[in-house]
């Protein structure tokens, strides 16, 4: 291990794109700051790619900006569903499509300029406390101050986990007593990701509604998209759900057939999960080790962003209660969404109803997709939502 502090203002548990944001945030609060993570960067991982402008405005604020040598910038969102369409562009704001590895490694540049110190390929065995600990596992009452990195303690004043949503500083620190695992089962998806080396036929990120998934179509460079499918199927593959798409999307079949798959297919499970508290004495989590909503949001990065933000803040202030409050704000908005468009997943005639009023009053998706946004005001969202609903009666 090379050389680093054995005790620090801030230790973050996991180096992905949560874990080295929250270390950035607290670096620029002048907070000294040990990231560990058991992997080798770049980390890959399967998700949409999609950098929305919520997100972006969150990188900025931690001064980072993306580069479109790196990424492909899209203006809006598009939906095809049952041989019909409906797209809507952004109200306001920047979004790209970047690949995961291009934004790991400008996260971990970023970080490393700003002083954080790095630990890669270096596990982390268990949290540290005053009371008993057992594998791991601390007693009710001990109060965590440090852990065990790399088989030596380092100390800190805050240990931040951001170890994903197996996340074992959560169980550690037994903050995943509040979940529903029942719950959490049956709502589990799936979700396979792979690259294509074509040039994007388009500057929208497409999302294909099929019968028993969902896919999504990414332009991450000017010759290369990432395809994404999320289902309740674990045995549901990409390819599969494309071959099923010859009577659907037909077009999105006929585009991919003669492409070169750029990259290994890659899984990951989702789920939406909440969680009654995110934090206890010094240990406070951060993305999805902290909950999170199904990946059909497109919502997991600008989530992360805007906590570590948050979280940040909160450390360098020494009030984590305030991050709690925080933290349950931010999730209610893409919460929402994410039953909504479940609903439409699993609902086919509902998602009929539904395209054919975006396609027929394109304002109202426009609408829905600046409230996903957070953009707009409330008032403008809840006037859209009973014109929106007044319109499905009528169709």
């Amino acid at each position: 291990m090379s050389f680093f502090p054995h005790s620090v203002n801030v230790l973050v548990i996991g180096g992905g794109p949560a874990g080295l944001a929250t270390a950035i945030a607290a670096r620029r609060h002048g907070l000294s700051v040990v990231v560990a993570d058991g992997a080798i960067p770049p980390i890959d991982k399967a998700c949409g790619e999609g950098l929305m402008p919520d997100g972006v405005v969150a990188l900025h604020q931690l001064g980072i900006s993306i580069s479109t040598r790196d990424a492909y910038p899209f203006r809006g969102i598009r939906f095809l569903s049952d041989g019909k369409q409906a797209e809507a562009r952004f109200a306001r704001g920047a979004a790209y499509g970047i690949r995961r590895t291009h934004l790991h490694r400008l996260l971990i540049d970023h970080a490393a300029a700003s002083g954080v110190y790095l630990l890669w390929r270096t596990p982390v065995a268990g949290l540290h406390a005053d009371g008993p600990s057992i594998g791991g596992e601390m007693a009710d009452g001990a109060l965590f101050n440090g852990a065990l990195v790399g088989g030596k303690l380092i100390r800190a004043r805050w240990i931040v986990g951001a170890d994903g949503s197996r996340s074992r500083v959560r169980r550690w620190a037994k903050l995943d007593r509040s979940t529903r695992q029942a719950d959490e089962n049956r709502n589990l998806r799936y979700g396979f990701r792979r690259h294509y080396r074509v040039a994007p036929w388009t500057d929208f990120v497409e999302l294909h509604w099929g019968r028993r998934s969902q896919i999504y179509v990414t332009p991450v460079s000017d010759d290369e998209v990432g395809v994404a499918l999320i289902s309740s199927d674990p045995k549901l593959r990409l390819q599969a759900a494309l071959d099923e798409t010859i009577g659907e999307f037909p077009e999105l079949r006929a585009r991919l057939a003669n492409a070169e798959i750029s990259s290994s297919e890659r899984g990951a499970t989702t789920v939406t999960r909440r969680l009654r508290c995110v934090y206890r004495d010094r240990v406070v989590l951060v993305g999805d080790a902290s909950g999170g909503v199904d990946a059909i949001t497109g919502e997991g990065l600008c989530l992360a962003f805007q906590q570590a933000v948050l979280l940040g803040d909160c450390m360098a202030s020494g009030d984590l209660a305030r991050y709690e409050k925080g933290h349950r704000a931010l999730l209610r908005r893409p919460t929402l969404m994410a039953g909504m468009m479940l609903f439409l997943a699993k609902h086919s005639q509902a998602r009929r109803r539904t395209m054919q009023v975006f396609r027929s009053s394109p304002h109202c998706f426009a609408q829905m997709l600046a409230a996903h946004l957070g953009q707009g005001s409330a008032r403008e969202h809840i006037s859209n939502g009973i014109s929106l609903g007044w319109k499905l009666l009528h169709v």
